[in-house]
Order: structure tokens, then sequence, then C-alpha cells
């Protein structure tokens, strides 16, 4: 491979080949520099309690942070505090159209392609460590059995007073291995204790309602000097099982919070799997029978079987039902009208709020909040929702397909010195368009172009490795 070849470059390409905009327009430097003057207001002050962040070692754009408290009656209550983005990005703004033409971040090996500008996304609007900030608390009651009482959304003055990672607390949760925040912060160990219990009881909820259990097998590029090292896979692990309940239960809270006060949300909808039929041969290999139509705790009650009995092997495993479950969608809906559902986690109302630094169909619903908690006339009419939602959905489609590319981009630049080689692998893909594996170590994903014939989604196969594109993405494999 030319040692010319940019990993930057090439993803920028690959976003305006997409129909992306990878800068931000002049306009976006006045706009930044007015937003850093602007003066949120709160309802209270909430600075006192410990809030904290779990989230990536590298994530920059905090969303959200994290505080709990013991209740009534054996109850604790859970706070989120979200990013208030909406304040400093008015609709129409130069910002906030090039948001509405991209709709999320994009996170690549060579770059990170921000859905605002980074002084906002990074800065004012992140929920940095040791900052006081603005934010929209999501207030709720947990009680024994998981259930969620008295949902309360509201903005408030708070401070991330210590950002946490994924790796440092799950360790801790799971060895009782310390890290030095622990003892910085007086509390911190009793509030995390706090936090698991919490989320504990919104995962045994979850269980019980047939929310999918999967485990991400992403594997992420690690680069040095402009380089791939390596491909990294993040695994699962109960810190961040911990935050993914609390952001599921927040969505839920605002998303009611919403319809309580007559408004319409982008609802994230996922629709029953078209395949079916295929999960349930998987299962019944395994000798669990699901039933004959699509129904979600049965193949959650599959999901949590495996995991159980193999953990290791279930990362392989959810990445085929993954596969055969499709992509979500946004969709508008109303407290009145038609009801739409997510059956990965059996919900029936479910709207992204969580991360309006890095969605803009997040931003959309906190701005829909903000007018709620005002009694504004609503911002957007019927058909502006709808045409959002669209967007939102054909834009997140083709940006999972760039961040894709990329990786793929990456994995052929670290394989490129391994033709020849052979791979064990588990097909991902199989249709009339080309049949996919991706290799366990490292776990690069490429298409086989001879005897793929017969290869489902599912399988483990041995592939030999023929070609490695770094320019174009592309790895080709044939059967071993």
């Amino acid at each position: 491979m030319n040692g010319a070849f940019n990993l930057a470059d090439r993803a920028r390409r690959a976003l305006e080949e997409a129909g992306f905009r990878p800068d931000f327009p002049s306009e976006a430097a006045a706009e930044v520099r007015r937003a850093e003057k602007i003066g949120a207001q709160a309802d209270v002050d909430l600075t006192h309690l410990l809030w904290t962040s779990i989230d990536n070692r590298e994530s920059r754009d905090l969303d959200q942070v994290e505080y709990a408290e013991p209740g009534s009656n054996g109850s604790i209550r859970l706070l989120l505090g979200i990013a208030d983005v909406a304040t400093y990005v008015p609709a129409g703004s130069a910002i906030d159209e090039r948001a509405a033409h991209n709709t999320v971040s994009i996170y690549t090996a060579g770059k990170t392609f921000h859905l605002l500008p980074e002084e906002l996304s990074t800065g004012r609007t992140s929920l940095n460590e040791r900052e006081t900030r603005i934010a929209v608390v999501v207030e709720m009651l947990v009680e024994d059995d998981g259930e969620v009482h008295n949902p309360k959304v509201y903005r408030a003055k708070i401070k991330n007073h210590a950002k946490l990672t994924y790796d440092v607390v799950g360790d801790w949760l799971e060895a009782n291995r310390s890290f030095p925040e622990l003892d910085e912060y007086p509390g911190l160990r009793n509030q995390l204790e706090l936090q698991a219990e919490v989320s504990k009881r919104l995962m045994a909820l979850r269980k019980r309602m047939g929310a999918l259990t999967f485990s991400s097998y992403e594997a992420q590029p690690v680069t040095r000097n402009g380089n791939v090292v390596d491909l990294k896979v993040n695994r699962p692990n109960r810190a961040r099982d911990l935050i993914e309940s609390f952001m599921v239960a927040a969505n839920v809270a605002t998303a009611t919070f919403l319809k309580s006060r007559g408004f319409p949300i982008i609802e994230r909808a996922v629709r029953a799997p078209e395949r079916w039929e295929r999960l349930c041969e998987i299962a019944s290999a395994y000798g669990f029978d699901l039933p004959a139509e699509p129904a979600p705790k049965p193949l959650a009650d599959f999901l949590a079987s495996r995991r159980e009995a193999d953990p290791a092997e279930f990362q392989d495993l959810s990445l085929t039902v993954i596969k055969l479950m499709g992509p979500g969608e946004y969709v508008v809906e109303h407290p009145t009208g038609e009801q739409t559902r997510h059956f990965g986690l059996a919900l029936d109302d479910y709207s992204h709020s969580t991360a309006p630094n890095r969605r803009y169909a997040d931003l959309i619903i906190q701005r829909l909040i903000f007018a709620a908690i005002n009694n504004s006339p609503r911002p957007y009419t019927d058909a502006e929702l709808d045409a959002i939602a669209k967007r939102c959905t054909e834009r997140e489609d083709a940006a999972r397909k760039v961040e894709r590319l990329m990786r793929k981009v990456a994995a052929a630049q670290l394989v490129r010195n391994s033709i020849g080689n052979v791979f064990n692998a588990i097909v991902t893909g199989a249709s009339p368009k080309g049949t996919y594996v991706r290799a366990f170590a490292p776990a690069v994903e490429g298409k086989v172009l001879r005897g793929e014939h017969g290869m489902r989604v599912g399988d483990r196969v041995r592939v030999r490795l023929i070609s490695a594109d770094a320019e174009r993405g592309f790895i080709d494999f044939e059967r071993a």
C-alpha cells in the first residue's frame, strides 16, 4: 500500500460521496461566539449533588450525567442530566441547518465529524468534568420491581464532579478493582452502588418485558501516527449495562412526558424481523423452539439462555441476530394516533433524547420538551416532524455505511501484509449481492469471492485472505 495513504482524507471523501457535509458553514464561527454569551436559565440548582458521567475514555462530547438517592418505601430516585443543546443552537441557524443535513455525528478511524462545532459539542454544550452546566434533568422513582413512577422533566444547574469510564467502573463492579476517584470523592462508592442497584432493577423489568440483550461486536480501529495498529472490540460489562438501562429509562420517560402534554414524538421504532424463520432455525440448532410468529419475549429468553451458557460464543450469536433483525427507523407518533413499537426493547413509547450533541432527532425532542415545559406552541408542524424523521432515518443508515466502510478501510490497512493467511470466521451476510464473513482475530470483515455457495448467516467457516485494498475498503476471502 502507498505510504501516502491518509485515513482522515479518505474519511472526508467517504462522507462527501455519501452526501454529508464534512465542514461547517462560514457563519458557524459567529454563531458559536454568540452561543458562548448565552446565559441559560434553570428551574433549580442541583450542583451540590454528586453527579458523574460514565463513558468511553476518549469521549469528549458528554451528553449525560447520572445521580441516584434513596426514595421512600424502598424506591430509588434516579436523576439523569442531559446536555442542553437547544438553547445554544437555534432552529434555522447555520449550525442547525448543517446539523439537519447530516443528522448525526460520524465516527471514523481517520476523524470524527461532529454534528455540532467542537466548540459546542465538546465545550459549551458538553457536560464536562468539574464544569457547571445547565442540563435537562429526567427524574423518576424506580421501585423494587423496576417499575418507574412519577417521571419529571425540568431544567437544572448541575456539575459533573467526575468523568468516569466504562472500563474502570466495570472493573470495580465486576472485580472490586479500585480506582482513584473512589478516594477523591467522598460518597462516590455508595453513589455507584446505588446506581448499580437501580440498573439491576431496570434490567430485571426489561427482561420480564422481553427486551433483547446483545453483546456489541463492532471492532474499533486503534491508530498510531495515522496507521492502524490493531482492532479493539469493546466487550460488554456492567458499567455499559448500567448506562444503557439508564438511557432506555430516560428515553421512555421523555416520550411519556411529551405525550402527557399532548405533544407528538419522533419515536425510534424497530419492526418485527422479516427473517424470523432464519432466527427460528438458529434457535432450533441450540435446542430452543421459537414460535412461528415474531415475538420479542421468546427470542429474549433464547438470547439470555445462550449468554449464560456461553458468554464468549454469545458475541457471535449477537452479531448474527442483529444482522437478521434489520435496522430501526424514526417515525412520528401522536398521543392518540397509531402506535408503533420497538421490537428489540419490547417498548411502545421510546424516543431518542439522551444524545443531543450527537443526534439531530434528540435535539428536536429537546426543543419539543422546552416548548412543553414553557407551555409554548409546538415548534414544528406534523409535516415538518415527518420530514425530519425520514431524513434522520435515511442519514443514519448512510452514516452507518460510512462508518462501516471506514472500519473496512482501516481493517484492510491492518491486514494488507497478511495475504494468504487463513482465518476462522462467521458468516455475517448472505444474499444475491454477496456473502460476507467476519474473522475472529483480528475482527475484520470481507467478501467471500470463491467457495461461498451454501454459506448462511451464522455459519462458522474458515477463509483465506486473497486481497486487501485500503483505498476502497475491500477485503476479499475464499473458502479455505
